[in-house]
């Protein structure tokens, strides 16, 4: 994570492009351009930036941006959770429905079955996320405007329907630090909300309109999952173990959930939590087409803004995010096989 956030606090600064001038446009005069430099301690080295960025760090301070003018805690705690919704919500899909059709096409392996499922793999595979997403909106937003199967394109919630401040509801106002950002991110996160405040109009309302991104960003999960599932089954279904399961007399539903597919997890698992850590680092193309306020079109707004305060924060957001996900697939694989765990 240090490479990281080094590697980016020089690149952001070798972009072409003042961030002065970016701000404040045709207003931007030498003397303000002066000002505004010295006010972020921008005339500094990147040496002496970057070691003043650490020690904020460590105290919880990731700085203000130069946009805004806001705490990059707070908008990290504003849009990191709509990130998450959609996330949670696209791997649920594409979990399911990834193993599901792999799992189909190794147990009728070379049958019609297998080769329309994996048509239709390398069809989500090749298929542009924000065509997808647009070719969703119209069809049920327009196309079924009038029917009971109209579903909103765009937007987070229904029109009326808002989140409640759980900092407010708790009397933790003047909460700061990490724990405010805990709340914030909590009281920010719609299905949270709804759990500690009982207002499941707003975990409806969202839920209702992640349905279409959802279905659009986990296409390509979906794909790759029921392709690894399928080849990683298939290579399992050969070994020993598993005919000798058979010949023991286990009916086949046994050998394939307890012995087959069980060894068969490791790969699926590890590709699994790749998509996740990369959907939890922002989806732009499906957060624009349905306008949606998360990591990724914010991260894209703050590089054409030069809002390096906002960039770096979001990219240590995102860099912790990898490690935990990564890690907690690695405790998964002692979990999923016993010789893992016994090595």
């Amino acid at each position: 994570m240090l490479g990281i956030l080094l590697i980016t606090f020089a690149i952001v600064r070798l972009i072409p492009g003042d961030p002065c001038v970016t701000m404040l446009g045709e207003r931007a005069t030498p003397e303000k351009c002066e000002a505004f430099m010295e006010r972020y301690g921008l005339n500094d080295s990147i040496l002496e930036q970057f070691g003043r960025y650490i020690i904020n760090i460590v105290t919880g301070d990731l700085g203000d941006s130069l946009r805004f003018g806001r705490p990059v805690v707070t908008i990290i705690s504003e849009r990191l959770p709509m990130t998450i919704e959609l996330t949670f919500c696209a791997m649920l899909f594409s979990t399911f429905f990834g193993i599901l059709f792999g799992v189909i096409s190794a147990l009728k392996h070379n049958s019609a079955i297998d080769t329309i499922s994996m048509i239709g793999a390398n069809i989500g595979v090749s298929m542009p996320v924000f065509w997808l997403g647009l070719l969703l909106a119209y069809f049920f937003a327009l196309v079924l405007r009038d029917t009971p199967f109209f579903i909103p394109p765009s937007g987070r919630f229904d029109a009326g329907v808002s989140l409640t401040s759980l900092a407010s509801l708790w009397g933790l106002q003047n909460l700061t630090g990490f724990p405010r950002f805990v709340v914030d991110l909590l009281s920010n996160t719609a299905f949270f909300n709804a759990l500690f405040t009982g207002n499941w109009q707003v975990f409806g309302s969202s839920l209702y309109h992640l349905i279409l991104p959802s279905v659009a960003v986990g296409t390509i999960p979906m794909a790759i999952i029921a392709r690894m599932t399928r080849s990683s089954l298939l290579e399992v279904m050969g070994l020993e173990y598993v005919r000798t399961a058979r010949a023991k007399g286990l009916i086949e539903r046994l050998v394939i959930s307890k012995h087959a597919m069980r060894n068969a997890l490791i790969p699926i698992v590890t590709i699994i939590g790749i998509e996740t850590g990369s959907l939890l680092s922002g989806a732009v193309l499906t957060e624009t087409v349905f306008s949606l306020p998360g990591v990724g079109t914010s991260l894209v707004q703050a590089i054409l803004a030069r809002d390096y305060p906002v960039i770096q924060g979001f990219t240590l957001v995102i860099a912790i995010i990898f490690v935990v996900v990564n890690l907690i697939v690695d405790f998964s694989y002692a979990y999923l096989d016993p010789r893992i765990r016994l090595e």
